[in-house]
Protein backbone atom coordinates (compact mmCIF):
# COMPACT_ATOMS: atom_id res chain seq x y z
CA UNK A 1 0.00 0.00 0.00
CA UNK A 2 1.68 3.17 -1.22
CA UNK A 3 1.30 6.79 -0.11
CA UNK A 4 2.41 9.42 -2.66
CA UNK A 5 4.00 12.45 -1.00
CA UNK A 6 4.17 15.66 -3.07
CA UNK A 7 5.87 18.43 -1.07
CA UNK A 8 8.67 21.02 -1.34
CA UNK A 9 11.93 19.11 -1.00
CA UNK A 10 14.24 21.80 0.40
CA UNK A 11 12.51 25.14 1.02
CA UNK A 12 11.99 25.44 4.78
CA UNK A 13 9.93 28.62 4.50
CA UNK A 14 6.98 26.27 3.94
CA UNK A 15 5.70 24.59 7.12
CA UNK A 16 4.95 21.44 5.08
CA UNK A 17 8.45 21.17 3.55
CA UNK A 18 9.79 17.62 3.33
CA UNK A 19 12.57 18.11 5.92
CA UNK A 20 9.85 19.02 8.43
CA UNK A 21 7.21 16.47 7.39
CA UNK A 22 9.44 13.58 6.31
CA UNK A 23 10.30 12.35 9.82
CA UNK A 24 6.60 12.24 10.72
CA UNK A 25 5.79 10.26 7.56
CA UNK A 26 8.54 7.76 8.38
CA UNK A 27 7.38 7.41 11.99
CA UNK A 28 3.73 7.04 10.96
CA UNK A 29 4.53 4.36 8.37
CA UNK A 30 6.64 2.47 10.90
CA UNK A 31 3.88 2.70 13.52
CA UNK A 32 1.22 1.45 11.10
CA UNK A 33 3.40 -1.43 9.91
CA UNK A 34 4.16 -2.45 13.50
CA UNK A 35 0.42 -2.92 14.12
CA UNK A 36 -0.70 -5.87 12.02
CA UNK A 37 -4.31 -5.29 13.14
CA UNK A 38 -4.47 -1.89 11.38
CA UNK A 39 -3.83 -2.97 7.79
CA UNK A 40 -3.74 -6.75 7.78
CA UNK A 41 -2.05 -8.23 4.72
CA UNK A 42 -0.65 -4.81 3.74
CA UNK A 43 2.61 -2.98 4.26
CA UNK A 44 2.46 0.80 4.11
CA UNK A 45 5.17 2.50 2.08
CA UNK A 46 5.63 5.93 0.55
CA UNK A 47 7.17 7.55 -2.50
CA UNK A 48 8.24 11.18 -2.72
CA UNK A 49 7.90 13.82 -5.43
CA UNK A 50 9.26 17.36 -5.27
CA UNK A 51 6.72 20.16 -5.80
CA UNK A 52 9.38 22.89 -6.10
CA UNK A 53 10.51 24.55 -9.31
CA UNK A 54 14.18 25.26 -10.10
CA UNK A 55 14.03 28.37 -7.91
CA UNK A 56 12.92 26.34 -4.89
CA UNK A 57 9.36 27.66 -4.65
CA UNK A 58 6.06 25.81 -4.92
CA UNK A 59 5.14 25.24 -8.55
CA UNK A 60 1.71 24.74 -10.10
CA UNK A 61 3.57 23.12 -13.02
CA UNK A 62 5.98 20.79 -11.21
CA UNK A 63 3.47 19.48 -8.65
CA UNK A 64 0.85 18.04 -11.05
CA UNK A 65 3.56 16.59 -13.32
CA UNK A 66 5.14 14.85 -10.35
CA UNK A 67 1.72 13.63 -9.20
CA UNK A 68 1.01 12.10 -12.62
CA UNK A 69 4.44 10.43 -12.67
CA UNK A 70 3.88 8.94 -9.20
CA UNK A 71 0.41 7.76 -10.16
CA UNK A 72 1.64 6.00 -13.29
CA UNK A 73 4.77 4.51 -11.71
CA UNK A 74 3.52 3.49 -8.26
CA UNK A 75 -0.31 3.41 -8.28
CA UNK A 76 -0.62 5.00 -4.83
CA UNK A 77 -3.70 4.58 -2.65
CA UNK A 78 -3.62 8.20 -1.45
CA UNK A 79 -1.70 11.47 -1.77
CA UNK A 80 -0.12 13.57 0.97
CA UNK A 81 0.32 17.19 -0.15
CA UNK A 82 0.89 19.52 -1.80
CA UNK A 83 0.35 22.28 0.73
CA UNK A 84 0.71 25.40 -1.38
CA UNK A 85 -2.55 26.65 -2.88
CA UNK A 86 -1.44 26.86 -6.51
CA UNK A 87 0.29 23.47 -6.32
CA UNK A 88 -2.51 21.73 -4.45
CA UNK A 89 -5.34 22.83 -6.76
CA UNK A 90 -4.31 20.94 -9.94
CA UNK A 91 -3.13 17.90 -7.98
CA UNK A 92 -6.43 17.78 -6.08
CA UNK A 93 -8.31 17.90 -9.40
CA UNK A 94 -6.28 14.95 -10.66
CA UNK A 95 -6.73 12.92 -7.47
CA UNK A 96 -10.47 13.56 -7.55
CA UNK A 97 -10.55 12.28 -11.14
CA UNK A 98 -8.55 9.22 -10.05
CA UNK A 99 -10.91 8.72 -7.07
CA UNK A 100 -8.01 8.95 -4.63
CA UNK A 101 -8.00 10.89 -1.36
CA UNK A 102 -5.63 13.81 -0.89
CA UNK A 103 -4.56 14.92 2.59
CA UNK A 104 -2.89 18.29 3.06
CA UNK A 105 -1.90 20.61 5.89
CA UNK A 106 -2.26 23.59 3.55
CA UNK A 107 -4.58 24.54 0.69
CA UNK A 108 -6.16 27.20 2.90
CA UNK A 109 -7.94 29.07 0.10
CA UNK A 110 -11.71 29.47 0.12
CA UNK A 111 -12.13 27.54 -3.14
CA UNK A 112 -11.13 24.25 -1.51
CA UNK A 113 -14.31 24.40 0.55
CA UNK A 114 -16.33 23.26 -2.49
CA UNK A 115 -16.68 19.51 -1.96
CA UNK A 116 -19.32 19.00 -4.64
CA UNK A 117 -16.89 18.19 -7.47
CA UNK A 118 -13.18 18.78 -7.94
CA UNK A 119 -12.16 18.99 -4.27
CA UNK A 120 -14.52 16.35 -2.96
CA UNK A 121 -11.71 14.00 -1.89
CA UNK A 122 -9.43 16.71 -0.47
CA UNK A 123 -9.05 16.81 3.31
CA UNK A 124 -7.30 19.74 4.99
CA UNK A 125 -5.81 19.22 8.44
CA UNK A 126 -4.73 22.83 8.89
CA UNK A 127 -6.61 26.10 9.19
CA UNK A 128 -8.75 27.42 6.35
CA UNK A 129 -9.39 31.01 5.35
CA UNK A 130 -13.13 30.34 5.41
CA UNK A 131 -12.79 29.94 9.18
CA UNK A 132 -10.95 33.26 9.31
CA UNK A 133 -13.87 34.81 7.44
CA UNK A 134 -16.36 33.27 9.87
CA UNK A 135 -14.35 34.73 12.74
CA UNK A 136 -14.56 38.14 11.06
CA UNK A 137 -18.33 37.79 10.82
CA UNK A 138 -18.60 36.91 14.52
CA UNK A 139 -16.41 39.88 15.49
CA UNK A 140 -18.58 42.23 13.46
CA UNK A 141 -21.69 40.89 15.16
CA UNK A 142 -20.13 41.01 18.61
CA UNK A 143 -19.07 44.66 18.30
CA UNK A 144 -22.01 45.71 16.15
CA UNK A 145 -19.88 46.75 13.19
CA UNK A 146 -22.69 46.90 10.65
CA UNK A 147 -21.83 49.50 8.01
CA UNK A 148 -18.44 49.07 6.39
CA UNK A 149 -15.43 46.73 6.30
CA UNK A 150 -12.13 47.65 4.64
CA UNK A 151 -9.56 44.94 3.92
CA UNK A 152 -6.01 46.26 3.49
CA UNK A 153 -3.44 43.67 2.45
CA UNK A 154 -0.18 43.21 0.61
CA UNK A 155 -0.16 41.18 -2.60
CA UNK A 156 3.13 40.68 -4.42
CA UNK A 157 1.53 38.32 -6.97
CA UNK A 158 4.38 35.84 -6.53
CA UNK A 159 4.66 32.42 -4.94
CA UNK A 160 1.54 31.41 -2.98
CA UNK A 161 0.00 34.88 -2.30
CA UNK A 162 -0.85 34.16 1.36
CA UNK A 163 -2.27 37.61 2.15
CA UNK A 164 -4.51 37.58 -0.90
CA UNK A 165 -6.07 34.26 0.04
CA UNK A 166 -6.40 35.26 3.71
CA UNK A 167 -8.26 38.42 2.67
CA UNK A 168 -10.39 36.34 0.29
CA UNK A 169 -11.82 34.38 3.22
CA UNK A 170 -12.97 37.61 4.84
CA UNK A 171 -14.15 39.11 1.55
CA UNK A 172 -16.36 36.11 0.81
CA UNK A 173 -17.78 35.64 4.32
CA UNK A 174 -18.39 39.22 5.47
CA UNK A 175 -21.31 39.85 3.06
CA UNK A 176 -23.26 37.38 5.20
CA UNK A 177 -23.84 40.49 7.31
CA UNK A 178 -26.65 42.19 5.40
CA UNK A 179 -26.12 45.79 4.30
CA UNK A 180 -22.39 45.65 5.12
CA UNK A 181 -20.19 47.28 2.47
CA UNK A 182 -16.90 45.42 1.93
CA UNK A 183 -14.02 47.22 0.20
CA UNK A 184 -10.43 46.18 -0.35
CA UNK A 185 -7.16 48.06 -0.80
CA UNK A 186 -4.20 46.17 -2.20
CA UNK A 187 -0.63 47.38 -1.88
CA UNK A 188 2.90 46.13 -2.55
CA UNK A 189 6.03 46.50 -0.44
CA UNK A 190 7.61 49.84 -1.14
CA UNK A 191 4.35 51.16 -2.58
CA UNK A 192 2.70 54.54 -2.14
CA UNK A 193 1.63 54.49 1.50
CA UNK A 194 0.18 58.00 1.32
CA UNK A 195 -2.27 56.64 -1.22
CA UNK A 196 -3.16 53.77 1.11
CA UNK A 197 -3.81 56.16 3.98
CA UNK A 198 -6.07 58.27 1.78
CA UNK A 199 -7.93 55.12 0.66
CA UNK A 200 -8.45 54.09 4.28
CA UNK A 201 -9.71 57.59 5.10
CA UNK A 202 -12.10 57.59 2.15
CA UNK A 203 -13.39 54.02 2.26
CA UNK A 204 -13.03 52.95 5.88
CA UNK A 205 -15.71 55.20 7.38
Amino acid sequence: LTLAVVLPQHNLTYPWAWPRVGPAVRLAAAAVNSRRDLLPAFTLGWVFGNSEDRHGVCSEIAAPLVAVDLRLAHHPAAFLGPGCVYSAAPVARFTSHWQLPLLTAGAEAHGFDDKSEEFGLTTRTGPSHRKLGELGVQLHRRFNWTRRALLVYCDERVDDRPYYFAAEGLYVQLPALLNLTVEDVVFQDGGNFSFIIQEIKAKGR
